[in-house]
């Protein structure tokens, strides 16, 4: 006889009741919950790598902060529940397959030598293991969620640099850089068309340095990335996944000076998208 499926009630990332509360098994990760079916990830805002990588790794650690997420954490207030990641993308980018989630090469992550030589088997078999713990906790967590909640919406935080050419050359062109990229590669259309329009329309409407954004649909990544297919795989179309990029124009990518006000505007219209589609996901 089949067995039942018992993945819902498993308690190992989170306490029994709605909303659960993180254990002590989900220290790892900073997360925040609250009783509602919008949940955001930060999971390339994380700078931090851990002692045993430090001796290894030879990439200056301004480079480092570049090509990372940073304040996309600040963004992800906008969720019922916040996933935070610490962790820098370096140490292990949980946009990745498991096979390809360690830089072990510079042809891994934009020609960027990343360590001072070969990284052991035990680190990458280290980092591997806490790919497999994220995925195991947001697996428990979604699982918990959909017994609460007949769809939700989880909202992948990223960002993505534009003045490659340096501080004083032109930034990339605007018609192929839109300022906040919406992937959409995994959120069903059937059902979730409507509510990507107005998430979008919602971004548009709220100015940032004085103007609209320009929000356009996978331009930049038209092939998103590991996570969300991940997401899809899954759970098909009970969870819808956008995941916006958000271009650094809320600070400066080459100093890592923020603009505040910028950024604050960018979160508002979050806000406002998160609010503008919120009935589409009830209560079961």
């Amino acid at each position: 006889m089949a067995q039942p499926d018992t993945r819902a009630r498993q308690t190992r990332y989170f306490t029994e009741g709605q909303p659960p509360s993180p254990t002590a098994a989900a220290q790892e990760w900073n997360i925040a919950l609250a009783d509602g079916p919008v949940v955001t990830t930060a999971i390339h805002d994380g700078h931090a790598i851990r002692p045993s990588l430090r001796p290894l790794i030879a990439l200056p650690d301004e480079v480092r902060f570049r090509e990372e997420d940073p304040l996309t954490g600040v963004l992800a207030d906008v969720g019922d529940v916040r996933i935070r990641v610490p962790a820098s993308r370096f140490e292990l980018d949980l946009n990745r397959p498991r096979a390809g989630a360690v830089y072990a090469r510079p042809e891994d992550c934009w020609g960027l030598e990343v360590w001072n030589g070969p990284l052991p088997e035990a680190e990458i078999e280290r980092s591997l293991a806490s790919w497999d713990r994220f995925h195991a906790m947001v697996a428990e967590l979604l699982d918990r969620l959909l017994e609460r909640w007949d769809a939700v919406l989880l909202i992948d935080l990223h960002s993505y640099n534009h003045r490659r050419d340096g501080p004083d050359a032109d930034p990339a062109p605007q018609d192929a850089n839109p300022d906040i990229e919406l992937g959409l590669t995994t959120a069903d259309p059937g059902r979730w068309a409507a509510v990507g329009e107005r998430f979008a329309a919602a971004l548009r409407a709220t100015p940032v340095r004085g103007r609209a954004p320009d929000v356009r649909a996978n331009v930049r990544f038209p092939t998103g990335g590991d996570f969300p297919e991940w997401v899809y795989a899954r759970w098909g179309a009970r969870v819808c996944t956008i995941s916006p990029e958000y271009k650094k124009i809320f600070m400066d990518e080459h100093t890592g000076q923020a603009d505040v006000a910028a950024l604050y505007a960018l979160r508002d219209g979050l806000q406002a998208a998160v609010d503008a589609v919120r009935r589409d996901f009830g209560a079961r």
